[in-house]
């Protein structure tokens, strides 16, 4: 069982944050590479062509073993979930009998452009809605999922949990069933790929594209990008030199390749070689991989243990361990709580959630502690009556 660890991050002693779903602090060791990559641009004499290449493997063979794959070559270097996705639909053809599956209530940028792809094909996108009652409520959602996977669907686009309250969806069913009628994975595991256990060796999506500022704890607008054998030969939506053939001999870049790199290389962002980015991307990712995703789940999960039992004994509503996330969950408060004196309550006692639709999403690591949660209930306890 893992300590905590807040001795490596700067956060001081009188803030609880409780929002690391929006974005992370950064570990000391993170802070310093960056600092140290900034300094590095101030002698670019001393940059060498390889600079430009060999941190970038190195980076994606972190990644790849953090996600359970082999081949690093299926990794690309991305700024934002909307860049990984868009590849994705820049990839796809579609009929007008088509159908796009998303969830009810996912993230705008896992929305928009199925939307936008949809429209181009004259197709459909199928939001599959929460069900509205409480029994059994997760196991209804996973299984209407299922039944509305079908012969007319070409792609499921979803997370592993849901991005506002942690709600866990059964991926292996799903997988599964979306192979049996030829239909595309789509995963954002923004919310997941970091502090939950994710391998994609166990569940083959055909995509897998990741946020890398938040559980992944890089500097905000970089991410990741994972591409099955669908996209093998597929085509990027920018142009760049680094993505061509070869491009590593700097004094043959005038002899213009005509083949991509192997695999997802072909579909990193131009400048993916970032001095900075890179290098705290890298000790971001050292970090997590030595902590290990399950020990994440497990510190998460035995310091909010006594809490949510006693935010559940003030009438608030919170999803069964069994079916959520331990990392990121959401509290729904009882119908008669004043929201607004809470966010006021928060901000003078330097407690930093995020509201999320009807929740108030916790989202939780290994700085926070059983003190922190204590602190959160003093402070709900303040609005119930």
């Amino acid at each position: 069982m893992l300590n905590h660890q807040k001795h490596l991050f700067n956060i001081p002693e009188d803030i609880t944050f409780f929002n690391i779903a929006n974005i992370s602090p950064s570990f000391k060791s993170v802070e310093e590479a960056g600092i140290k990559a900034v300094l590095q641009k101030s002698h670019p004499y001393l940059i060498s062509s390889s600079d430009f290449f060999e941190p970038v493997i190195v980076l994606k063979k972190l990644f790849a073993q953090l996600i359970d794959l082999d081949n690093y070559q299926r990794i690309a270097n991305i700024p934002s979930v909307s860049y990984g996705l868009a590849t994705v639909a820049n990839n796809l053809k579609l009929k007008s009998s088509d159908e796009i599956l998303v969830i009810d209530e996912q993230f705008p940028s896992n929305v928009y452009v199925w939307k936008k792809l949809a429209d181009k094909y004259n197709a459909t996108v199928k939001t599959i809605r929460s069900p509205q009652s409480k029994n059994n409520s997760v196991q209804q959602w996973n299984t209407d999922i299922l039944n509305a996977i079908n012969d007319n669907t070409a792609v499921v686009a979803m997370g592993n949990i849901h991005w506002a309250n942690g709600t866990l969806f059964n991926l292996k069913s799903i997988r599964k069933k979306t192979k049996r009628h030829n239909a595309l994975l789509i995963i954002d595991g923004s919310q997941s790929v970091g502090a939950l256990p994710f391998s994609v060796k166990e569940l083959q999506p055909d995509a897998l594209i990741c946020a890398g500022y938040k559980w992944l704890f890089g500097p905000y607008g970089c991410g990741y990008a994972y591409y099955g054998s669908f996209f093998d030969d597929g085509i990027p939506i920018e142009e760049n030199w680094v993505n061509r053939l070869n491009s590593e001999n700097f004094t043959g870049l005038t002899s213009y390749q005509s083949k991509y790199k192997p695999l997802a290389s072909r579909y990193s962002v131009g400048e993916s070689g970032s001095f900075i980015y890179v290098k705290m991307q890298i000790e971001a990712l050292k970090q997590v991989i030595e902590w290990t995703p399950e020990a994440i789940q497990d510190y998460c999960r035995n310091i909010s243990a006594d809490a949510i039992l006693k935010l559940q004994s003030l009438g608030c509503d919170i999803e069964d361990p069994k079916n959520r996330a331990h990392h990121l969950f959401g509290v729904k408060l009882p119908d008669t709580s004043n929201i607004e004196k809470l966010k006021s309550e928060f901000i003078k006692r330097k407690i930093f959630v995020s509201f999320r639709g009807k929740y108030i999403r916790i989202s939780c690591h290994l700085y926070n502690t059983k003190e922190d949660f204590t602190q959160l209930i003093n402070c709900i306890k303040v609005i119930i009556k």
